[in-house]
């Protein structure tokens, strides 16, 4: 990049290196594989546009099987990487994804929203938020503005949708299910269930094991400080939902959530605490949690082949499918 290693301002190798003349190297996340047919798992999957205005696209999924007279739930799928790295088309996401589609049997949209720095937070809470009305759009009866999707119209159970994230993706799960609430949006289109993988919370002040590995945690504080420069710094509600000011937690939109953490995740006490908040605060739902032993953070998206990655996909899909017949 012609960038002397000596200008580095911050450096977060294996995934990014940040220069002070603000260039950007990216290290992770950047491969791509095309959409297709994946005939290890029988899942079709394509890429479309579905915000003509900002050019944001997502991948959308669906098992090479299916038939319109069945209709499937549809998952909304926000991928991590820290709000600055990976899309859909990245392998290891376009794996899980194929994995998930084709274990839960379900309609699946992954989104690609816009990633900082070039494109600063808000705007990956937007792009997901303007994902979800555009799928509200798909139950208007006589929609005919040459912008629908097909495989939204002829599989889909709108009374089954659910959205589903790692990491940062979790994060804006959060965000969505309680900006939905009040909003038009949520009179058009209702949230059954939320799947927060490894979930991205942080704050200020360390809490549990946080502390534990201090390397680990001023790692964890400058990469949030990167992706969101402010004031509040890690106690901006955007990262740490518990602070004063953050919306609470009762108004989140969903009748049920399923929190996945691992073990040696140094995010893993954010997504306890989350749970037993949420399970406080009156929020009418049934919340789940389950721990992964001896793993760490989206451990399920590198090495999607180990019998752990594997059981975590299959109580994805159990979850996805609860109070679901069964797809003969």
């Amino acid at each position: 990049m012609g960038s002397d290693a000596s200008e580095v301002a911050l450096d977060l190798v294996p995934y990014l290196r940040v220069y002070k003349d603000g260039t950007l190297e990216r290290y992770a996340g950047v491969e791509r594989v095309p959409a297709g047919l994946d005939s290890d798992f029988n899942v079709l999957s394509k890429d479309i546009v579905i915000i003509p205005e900002t050019g944001v696209s997502a991948r959308i999924y669906r098992p090479n099987s299916a038939t319109q007279d069945q209709k499937l739930p549809l998952v909304v799928y926000l991928h991590g990487g820290a709000f600055c790295i990976a899309s859909p088309a990245f392998p290891c996401y376009h794996n899980s994804l194929n994995r998930l589609v084709a274990e839960a049997k379900v309609v699946a949209l992954s989104v690609d929203y816009r990633l900082v720095p070039e494109f600063p937070l808000p705007i990956a809470y937007d792009d997901s938020w303007a994902a979800l009305e555009w799928i509200a759009s798909h139950k208007e009866k006589d929609i005919d503005n040459g912008h629908h999707e097909a495989w939204i119209k002829d599989f889909v159970d709108f009374d089954q949708i659910l959205l589903v994230g790692d990491s940062a993706g979790a994060n804006i799960a959060h965000h969505l299910a309680l900006r939905i609430k009040d909003s038009d949006l949520g009179r058009r289109l209702k949230i059954l269930g939320i799947g927060m993988i490894h979930p991205y919370f942080w704050g200020k002040t360390p809490i549990g094991s946080e502390g534990d590995n201090q390397v680990r945690k001023e790692l964890v504080d400058q990469w949030w400080l990167y992706v969101c420069p402010s004031d509040k710094g890690c106690d901006d509600p955007l990262i740490n939902p518990f602070v004063d000011g953050a919306p609470d937690l009762s108004g989140l939109a969903c009748e049920r959530i399923l929190f996945i953490l691992a073990e040696l995740d140094i995010l893993r006490d954010r997504g306890w605490l989350y749970h037993d908040k949420l399970v406080k605060s009156g929020w009418k739902g049934k919340a789940e949690i389950t721990v992964t032993e001896g793993e760490d953070h989206v451990f399920h998206i590198f090495n999607p082949d180990c019998d752990k990655a594997k059981s975590l996909i299959q109580r994805l899909g159990s979850f996805i499918n609860q109070g679901k017949s069964p797809v003969e």
